[in-house]
């Protein structure tokens, strides 16, 4: 079977699934927001997957996960086929224009010969794209409250920043100043302040999320491999 046949006949069978008479029970009742947890959980099984990749060297997980996710786009496009929203003829020509307009240095005539640059031109041609959108609030409103919270404050971070010229201390800096919160930290844990806890804890995941934008990491994969890290840990002691 040719290429686009390929697709063309997942499309087909998600289809009969969605059947109103002869369909599958489950999917031919889903809508976008039943589906939400689904494709959570796919998500994270599809960077899941790219870990065993990266330990055992099998693709087969990785494989099998991105057809998991491209079942979601099938299924939410079809859904929104049904609602008189828009196909998945349109999904797909919609991200290839957005390719090509977002490359012009790939597909036009402008010359851009560092990364930085491209992100740059990047981030200006996407600006121009949001101009007008009734449903972006604001630049900060904008970033989606679905992110994991890691993510999502860093990405606050970055857009205050940019967008508000809001001053970020240095890395050095930051360091200091949530030792001093730790210090805070310390002593209402020692006086049972749950509030105070609460509100401190906050301002050291803030101060940590502003640290990881200056120096690039990304705090959700890398609490999230820490964990994997700590559970082979305890594991191995109890075992």
């Amino acid at each position: 079977m040719k290429k686009p046949e390929l697709f063309e006949e997942f499309v087909k069978i998600m289809r009969r699934l969605r059947a109103k008479e002869g369909g599958c029970p489950w999917d031919s009742v889903q809508t976008h927001k039943s589906l939400r947890p689904c494709l959570t959980e796919e998500t994270a099984e599809f960077l899941q997957s790219i870990r065993i990749w990266e330990e055992t060297g099998d693709a087969e997980n990785m494989r099998e996960e991105l057809g998991d996710l491209m079942l979601q786009v099938v299924l939410h496009s079809l859904i929104a086929e049904e609602e008189g929203l828009f196909t998945i003829d349109d999904v797909i020509k919609e991200v290839s224009e957005k390719m090509i307009r977002r490359h012009p240095h790939i597909f036009g005539k402008v010359k851009s010969d560092s990364i930085a640059e491209i992100r740059h031109n990047w981030e200006d041609i996407k600006k121009e794209e949001k101009k007008g959108k009734s449903w972006i609030k604001s630049p900060l409103l904008e970033i989606p409250e679905e992110l994991p919270s890691l993510d999502r404050a860093k990405k606050v971070v970055k857009k205050a920043e940019k967008i508000y010229h809001l001053p970020i201390d240095e890395p050095k800096d930051l360091v200091l100043k949530a030792k001093k919160e730790l210090e805070i930290l310390e002593k209402a844990a020692a006086l049972g302040d749950q509030e105070s806890l609460e509100k401190v804890f906050g301002e050291i995941l803030w101060t940590l999320s502003e640290t990881a934008y200056k120096t690039d990491l990304s705090p959700e994969m890398i609490l999230s491999d820490q964990i994997a890290s700590k559970i082979a840990e305890i594991d191995k002691e109890t075992q």
